[in-house]
């Protein structure tokens, strides 16, 4: 589902990935691990699309990102990458079916099977009675499991998260971490998590550790 070869990235002097090459298979979960620096973050980046590698060339879902124009390439992370942060940036204005909604609507989806795959999703993440509240009325734990809607509401290829639980309670973060294993049994979903968590590591397929811009094992 994902292949990154020989990925390199600079910014100025300072060398952040340094030939980084990993797989990653269809309905796998793999955690990768490492101290402040090692380039988890910036490697997950360019595997989301959000940013570009210096050299190398990255494989989504049999999909080539290099041979993709910059409004291909923009089309292709909506429909095909789904994204969770460390904080959820849901918008305060918004219900949070709206909240989920939106990728889907940006994606010019018929409204009305947006908003039924939203609903789905919510209930599929334990939030059918609270689908009409806003973020402000949420807990931290419920406001991540919206934004873990959101980012599945394209069906995408493949599901990125970036410390998902980092900003949570100890029981919230046990629960986020559930979902996502859960998340792969129901819906075979691909999932690469950066993390601090060693517990959350642990349950991963497989635990990839990095450290100075290179893959250690």
């Amino acid at each position: 589902m994902i292949k990154a070869t020989d990925i390199h990235k600079s910014y100025g002097d300072l060398e952040v990935l340094k030939g980084v090459s990993l797989e990653v298979s269809r309905g796998e979960i793999v955690s990768i691990v490492g101290a402040s620096g090692a380039g988890k973050t910036t490697l997950l980046q360019i595997l989301g699309t959000l940013s570009k590698a210096d050299r190398g060339e990255v494989e989504i879902d049999g999909r080539k990102i290099s041979s993709l124009g910059d409004r291909a390439l923009s089309r292709f992370r909506n429909e095909r990458i789904g994204f969770v942060f460390q904080f959820h940036h849901l918008l305060p204005e918004f219900t949070a079916l709206e909240n989920v909604c939106i990728p889907g609507l940006i994606g010019r989806r018929d409204r009305r099977e947006v908003e039924r795959q939203a609903t789905e999703l919510l209930t599929m993440v334990g939030l059918a009675d609270r689908m009409e509240h806003k973020p402000g009325q949420l807990s931290g734990g419920e406001q991540q499991r919206v934004a873990i809607a959101r980012a599945l509401i394209n069906s995408p290829a493949v599901l990125l998260a970036d410390e998902p639980s980092g900003n949570l309670d100890t029981h919230n973060r046990d629960e986020i971490h559930r979902l996502f294993f859960d998340l792969r049994e129901r819906l075979n979903q691909t999932i690469v998590l950066v993390t601090h968590d060693e517990e959350l590591a642990s349950r991963a397929d497989r635990r990839i550790v990095m450290r100075d811009g290179e893959i250690l094992l």
